[in-house]
């Protein structure tokens, strides 16, 4: 039986903390791709 994923998702804290690290030019490309993996995990927000 396959399982159904990761549930678990990156709390509004974090995510504002890797929105900062995407937005700083002085950060690398390694710290930006955990940033960016980060925020793809957050709740979308509601309309």
């Amino acid at each position: 039986m396959a399982s159904c994923g990761n549930k678990k998702q990156t709390s509004a804290s974090v995510a504002s903390k890797a929105s900062d690290i995407l937005k700083d030019k002085r950060t690398s490309a390694k710290s930006k791709s955990v940033a960016g993996s980060a925020l793809s995990q957050t709740k979308p927000k509601k309309k």
